[in-house]
């Protein structure tokens, strides 16, 4: 995973990941390898997850679903 700097920050994509994927209901791989294509996994989850990581659940799996969402990033 590109941009990820440390453990926490891994720990973190992967809980994002598989929440948005529940949350879309598709595979976590798919979910991924949207965020990964589209620069949001380097450039938004990590980029801002001394932000987001302080968030609820619900509000991290619905933030990133409208950034994806706003970027034209589907799975």
């Amino acid at each position: 995973m590109s941009g990820i700097s440390n453990s926490n920050e891994l720990e973190f994509a992967v809980f994002c990941i598989e929440n948005i994927a529940n949350a879309m209901d598709t595979a976590p791989e798919k979910v991924y390898d949207a965020l990964e294509k589209s620069g949001l996994l380097s450039g938004y989850i990590a980029a801002n997850y001394d932000i987001l990581h302080t968030q609820s659940k619900e509000y991290i799996t619905d933030d990133i679903i409208r950034v994806m969402r706003e970027k034209g990033v589907g799975v």
